[in-house]
């Protein structure tokens, strides 16, 4: 089981509010998908913004939230969008 604070992007906040929405570990992240995790923190009443979605797709790909490509970040901010309109 990966811990999430291993995780990059993933500070301890983040980690805790993760937890919080019942995301124990990196495995359930990955398994949920960044959009699908950023649903469970705001059913939680955690707010997403665009940063903490793509820093979330960062940890998901394991590279720095700014590596996404902004083509693939705007996709998931659509996605969410989608969603919560």
């Amino acid at each position: 089981m990966t811990p999430l604070r291993a995780m990059l992007n993933i500070g301890s906040v983040c980690a805790a509010e993760l937890e919080s929405a019942g995301i124990a570990s990196g495995e359930a992240l990955q398994s949920l998908g960044s959009v699908g995790a950023a649903l469970r923190l705001r059913a939680a009443g955690y707010g997403v913004c665009r940063s903490k979605l793509a820093g979330l797709e960062g940890a998901i790909r394991g590279v720095k939230w700014n590596l996404v490509p902004r083509a693939d970040r705007e996709a998931l901010w659509d996605e969410l969008a989608g969603y919560t309109d």
